[in-house]
């Protein structure tokens, strides 16, 4: 077990002196002039702590040197800072060192210059890069993981706001890629330290009361050891044995996970064998096996099946000497090794090539993050799937023909038949688990046959999201439901541009072939016909807009439109005709309500509606009767407001239910509430009340909408 204490600083010949230890014909010449550069352009800087900046990349090269790291990793470690915290250019670095060394700081840096606003989409954009620079080398996620690895370990130096944010973000993402790359050591110091700075009250309680037991129980683990290698040794196998008590926060996660205080905790010792040859991992848990008892549902065979990121061991529990429950691991050293250095132990030190494709098909995670990160847009959606993805509890299911697929903990058949092939997946509409028909929510465990049902007519819907654990399957069943989405939003676009463009005597067949559509496609900045169309159907442009750019303008006088016409045709007041009259834009007046008139200076008869204010500033002797003549096939300019809960294509749904009336929209616009409600504000035309009625009935049947009605206002 690990406590964590402030060592003295690192000298540059301790890095040399640990590089030496496991490379003795090093060439240190390029590691020398990496320091010297490092430590001439940080001349002067300071961290937090008051301490010369220097101090910071010295630390984060041993730590890469202690995972065994190449030469140019190293040299990287030195130079991870110079892009971001001094004038050095990227061509510069180039130049100096070479294009692998400048890329691999290149891939390190942050983004923190970019013109994000929101820290959340910042964040995210730096994990996004950072997966593309892995994709390339990956060396990069291996410097990235020291420099923060020496960051928490001298973090109080922040304010309590930044320390705790450092911390959650280091538990959240760099400990679970810790443990993906198999690199335990550090992934458990990056969890402590965090959890240090996160919840200190109970770190220190757990931290307390397992130094208490460690010193209770030494004893009781070196007489462990001692039975252990005595009975091995009389079957002729030669072992290490190590003794250790768990991690500060692997007992904080139980305890809360299972509801428990530390005194209920009863499986604190843990015990490692360490052994020459994979058979002899088998034969020692037979010995084990005789001699204490084993606790059911407890053994676990990572060897046979390995986990993703390399680790192979024998897992199991036994009740040990005096009732006292305890683990013991069993490996070979070539496996002990990769344990503690994980994916550094497969690093190519002589040839100084990555890994091989056998060895990165074993890291699928991390295509599959890749693969997630070119397909989703939006910054925020790919930080929380990444968080998903680096979930660290795995199943092992299999296909019917033996195939094993490693699946996080929660995973259902959603997951499997996406991690088959995405074909399987978008055409899923059951599963057989052990040959019994389960629901495609039912969370599949270890060991299960799992068979996927498909159909041509099955396809993805928004509720696979509530049960879908991967990044792969999640990413899959969001693209395909925005292409559906997409594909909607073309078909309800073009049908509002057809019936549009009828009332002006155009075709959309026609329009689409002649030059004034591309020169629209290029006004708007759309690529292709079928983003103006989806934009249409989205609700992000209007389709007044764009019939506005390309007809005539002539031909966009409807009637109806005009605001001064015979009166003849549509009011009555008292028997006389022929007067000239306009109706008021204060409260648009609309065939169906109450009407009044007053005489006006110059413009004859203006008509109000009965409850408009600004009648009752009018003297009464001005007042003049008025009432409608009936249906005229006239349309009115309608102000509507609708509210309703903000989601995606909100604005396209009202749109389309507006049209599927028959109703033209003259203007629109959105706006959302600090609550998260939508209010959408639409001018539409209108022949009588009568229709105004059915339209606000219409809209208030769409979903999520909570209140429709006419304003006279536009906002």
């Amino acid at each position: 077990m690990r406590f964590f204490k402030r060592r003295n600083f690192v000298r540059f010949t301790d890095i040399k002196e640990e590089v030496a230890s496991y490379s003795p014909d090093a060439d240190f010449s390029l590691l020398e002039k990496a320091y010297v550069f490092s430590a001439k352009v940080h001349k002067g800087q300071t961290r937090l702590s008051g301490e010369p900046y220097l101090i910071h990349p010295l630390e984060v090269a041993m730590i890469l040197a202690k995972l065994r790291m190449d030469l140019p990793t190293i040299s990287a470690g030195l130079l991870h800072d110079v892009l971001e915290d001094t004038l050095t250019s990227f061509q510069e670095l180039k130049e100096l060192f070479g294009e692998e060394i400048a890329n691999l700081v290149d891939g390190v840096t942050k983004i923190s210059k970019l013109p994000f606003s929101d820290p959340k989409i910042t964040q995210a954009e730096t994990y996004r890069k950072m997966i593309m620079a892995m994709a390339k080398d990956i060396r990069v996620i291996l410097i990235k993981l020291a420099d923060r690895l020496h960051n928490v370990r001298t973090l109080e130096y922040h304010e309590e706001e930044k320390r705790k944010l450092i911390a959650k973000e280091t538990l959240e993402i760099y400990a679970p890629i810790a443990h993906r790359l198999g690199i335990e050591w550090m992934k458990n110091e990056l969890e402590n330290l965090a959890f240090q700075h996160l919840d200190p009250v109970a770190y220190n309680e757990i931290y307390r009361k397992l130094r208490h037991f460690e010193k209770e129980k030494q004893k009781y683990i070196e007489e462990v050891k001692k039975i252990l290698k005595n009975k091995l040794k009389e079957n002729g196998i030669e072992a290490e044995i190590q003794g250790r008590i768990k991690e500060p926060y692997s007992v904080y996660e139980k305890m809360k996970r299972l509801g428990i205080d530390f005194e209920q905790v009863y499986d604190l010792l843990a015990f490692r064998v360490i052994v020459n040859s994979e058979q002899e991992c088998y034969q020692a848990l037979g010995i084990i096996h005789s001699l204490w008892t084993p606790v059911p549902g407890r053994f676990k065979d990572y060897i046979a099946l390995p986990k993703p990121n390399f680790y192979q061991s024998l897992h199991t529990t036994v009740i040990g000497p005096y009732g006292e429950r305890m683990e013991v691991q069993i490996r070979t050293w070539e496996m002990h090794k990769v344990a503690e250095e994980g994916i550094a132990a497969h690093w190519k030190y002589k040839t100084g090539k990555g890994l091989d494709e056998e060895e990165a098909e074993k890291i699928g995670w991390l295509r599959q993050i890749l693969e997630l990160q070119q397909e989703l847009e939006d910054s925020k959606e790919f930080l929380h799937i990444l968080k998903i993805d680096l979930y660290p509890d795995e199943v092992y299911v299999f296909t019917p023909k033996g195939e094993v697929k490693v699946l996080p903990k929660g995973a259902t058949p959603i997951d499997f038949a996406y991690s088959i092939h995405t074909e399987i997946g978008n055409h899923c509409y059951g599963a057989r688990v052990n040959g019994k028909l389960v629901p495609l929510d039912y969370e599949l465990k270890s060991g299960e046959i799992v068979e996927i049902l498909t159909s041509p007519k099955a396809h993805p819907n928004r509720d696979w999201l509530k049960f879908a654990r991967t990044s792969r399957a999640r990413t899959k069943i969001l693209k395909f439901l925005r292409e559906q989405e997409k594909n909607h939003a073309i078909i309800l676009g073009q049908e509002l541009c057809e019936k549009e463009l009828k009332k002006v005597g155009l075709s959309l067949g026609e329009l689409q072939k002649k030059e004034e559509f591309k020169k629209l496609l290029e006004l708007f900045n759309f690529k292709s016909p079928d983003d103006l169309f989806a934009a249409i159907g989205f609700g992000k442009i209007t389709v007044s807009q764009v019939v506005g750019k390309i007809a005539p303008q002539e031909t966009l006088v409807r009637k109806g439109k005009s605001r001064k016409i015979n009166l003849g045709t549509l009011i009555k007041i008292n028997g006389m005709e022929n007067l000239l009259v306009h109706f008021a834009k204060c409260c648009n007046p609309l065939p169906g309500d109450e009407v009044i008139g007053f005489v006006t200076r110059g413009h004859g008869i203006s008509i109000h509606t009965s409850d408009c204010p600004n009648v009752l500033s009018v003297p009464p002797e001005r007042y003049v009767e008025v009432e409608w003549k009936g249906e005229n096939g006239f349309l009115f300019p309608v102000k509507i407001k609708v509210q309703a809960e903000d989601r995606k294509g909100l604005l396209a749904a009202l749109s389309n239910s507006i049209s599927q009336m028959g109703i033209n929209i003259l203007k629109a616009h959105v706006s959302t509430t600090k609550s998260g409600e939508a209010l959408n504000f639409f001018e539409v035309e209108i022949s009588n009340t009568k229709q105004l009625e059915k339209l606000l009935s219409h809209l208030r049947k769409v979903k999520g909408v909570k209140k429709a009605e006419r304003v006279k206002k536009w906002i």
